[in-house]
């Protein structure tokens, strides 16, 4: 399955210009043979959390109709990353999965809010669990960002057979060395690639790690980037994820009657 990740420098509060950032980049770095593209979070307007009510009402529901149309135009499936989607008086940071067809065939809420950031006070957690979606018949889930830190909702995922994990983050340089360690241990402990996109370059006064990168079963880094603005290329082996799971078979292993519930 051959991927394709942006590690993006967005602008801040300006969907329309980072609309435009990401079709230049996808006309540039499309091929025939392309199975998925990965966006990172909150890629429409970053963390200006305070606007983000504002921008929201103006902008509707233009970033996902745009994502719609990127996988009709380009004939293919999106890990359309997050955007910050007004729902009533809630604001919740979505992330929305689009295939070939433009369908939508998955969303899914954050619900872990970064204290750090305050984002408890602007935005709304996501109320429903993780749930596994396809993707040209391969079982799949995605996370956004903090979400890393809890191992729980990770495993949730696995024991419902998916193959790959996608992280989506605006994951600050301070913390760079979490996210390089997180990621492999998430795809280590779970067998599964992990595809992880951030951003690049600095916001509203934080430097973003980028270091997007992917991580097979075995947590080898297959491919990563540094801090600039790029993109990542490469195609997942995905009977490697079954060859490690027979091989050291963990989740044969386990013994979930002995384990205290959380």
């Amino acid at each position: 399955m051959n991927y394709l990740v942006f590690q993006m420098d967005l602008e801040v509060g300006n969907p329309e210009e980072n609309r435009k950032i990401i079709e230049r980049w996808l006309e540039a770095n499309y091929s025939d043979d392309l199975d998925v593209v990965v966006l990172p979070e909150m890629w429409s307007t970053g963390y200006a959390l305070e606007e983000l009510k504002e921008i929201c009402k103006e902008d509707g529901n233009q970033s996902i109709e745009f994502l719609q149309s990127l996988g009709k135009r380009f004939n293919v499936n999106l890990v359309g990353g997050s955007i910050a989607v007004l729902d009533g008086k809630d604001i919740f940071n979505r992330a929305v999965i689009v295939n070939r067809m433009g369908e939508i065939v998955h969303t899914y809420d954050k619900m872990h809010l970064v204290p750090m950031l305050d984002e408890p006070k602007f935005l709304t957690g996501g109320h429903n669990q993780v749930k596994v979606f396809e993707l040209e018949g391969v079982k799949m889930g995605i996370i956004i960002c903090y979400d890393l830190r809890f191992p729980e909702i990770i495993r949730d995922l696995a024991l419902q057979g998916i193959q790959v994990l996608h992280i989506v983050a605006e994951w600050p340089l301070a913390r760079e060395t979490h996210w390089n360690i997180l990621l492999r241990a998430r795809a280590i402990e779970n067998q599964m690639y992990v595809v992880a996109s951030n951003v690049a370059g600095t916001k509203l006064g934080v430097e973003f790690a980028g270091s997007s990168q992917i991580v097979d079963p075995w947590g080898d880094v297959v491919q990563k980037l540094d801090q600039e603005v790029g993109e990542l290329k490469a195609t997942l082996d995905l009977e490697k994820v079954p060859q490690i799971r027979k091989e050291v078979p963990i989740f044969d292993s386990r013994v979930p009657e002995k384990y205290r519930k959380l």
